[in-house]
């Protein structure tokens, strides 16, 4: 096996461990596209996961700073001996996409709250809509804009809400403050996993903001050669409705969804054409 070879496989196993709702896109993918996805992909969970690798905003920012120097190193052939970058080195994914990642992955390292919902959403576009859009790019189609931010933020969105009890371990904490004052709820019972009415006010507030961007994306036709890269927005529904059961606790109740379950959605997306 080649080196290039060896490091799209370690891509496919990060992707496939870490991030299974893609992963699972990228096997409906043409075969043509996947070695791009994966190597996108898997990037995509190296600059996410750095907070929860750090100990102090500092050494995330440093760990950053590294990739961005490595991505910046891609066409000279500077790799580091990263297989995740020995992978993208490899493809055409444009690198100023990805140094935008970077640096959107900045704001991970943050302890203030987002001040309100835009906000958040803007976040959410410059993180989970770049991907989406990249992924389009890697797919060779220059998807709609709109489609691919209101899509990529209903994923984030419906993500950061699942995401929830493991932030607050972390003492990390993306639910916005206009909202969290409107429901009157205090930080700290998120952050010390306490669920409370107000909380749940919180949820279906983001979760209902999820629906209708899912609901706008629906309304853009969308190339069929791009749908591989909107798939994952089709599984918001399904985590959706989980969160928000009026019995749903975050903190002592999973969200998941059987993998079968989540394959049978993706084929039908596939099959339709819509997600």
């Amino acid at each position: 096996m080649t080196q290039t070879a060896t490091a799209f496989a370690a891509c496919f196993e990060e992707v496939r461990r870490h991030d299974h709702d893609r992963f699972l896109t990228v096997l409906l993918a043409p075969a043509p596209a996947r070695d791009a996805l994966l190597a996108l992909y898997a990037f995509n969970i190296e600059i996410a996961r750095i907070p929860e690798a750090v100990s102090e905003p500092m050494m995330g920012h440093i760990r950053l700073q590294w990739w961005r120097e490595t991505v910046e190193g891609l066409d000279r052939g500077e790799t580091r001996g990263h297989a995740v970058a020995e992978a993208l080195a490899a493809t055409e994914l444009p690198r100023k996409g990805l140094l935008a990642l970077v640096d959107a992955r900045e704001r991970d390292l943050s302890e203030e709250p987002f001040a309100d919902v835009p906000a958040l959403e803007s976040y959410a576009e410059t993180t989970s809509a770049r991907v989406m859009r990249l992924a389009a790019l890697a797919l060779g189609v220059d998807a709609p804009e709109s489609a691919v931010r209101d899509a990529g933020i209903a994923y984030a969105l419906t993500g950061l809400l699942r995401a929830m009890p493991l932030h607050a371990s972390q003492g990390r904490l993306y639910m916005p403050a206009d909202l969290l004052r409107l429901h009157d709820v205090d930080p700290h019972t998120i952050l010390t996993g306490r669920m409370t009415a107000g909380l749940r006010g919180v949820m279906c507030d983001v979760a209902d903001r999820a629906r209708t961007l899912l609901a706008e994306a629906r309304r853009e036709p969308l190339p069929r050669a791009a749908l591989p890269a909107f798939l994952p927005a089709s599984l918001c529904e399904r985590y959706l409705d989980l969160l928000t059961a009026p019995d749903f606790d975050p903190f002592h109740r999973s969200s998941d969804v059987p993998a079968f379950r989540r394959q049978l959605r993706l084929l039908r997306a596939k099959i339709t054409g819509r997600i």
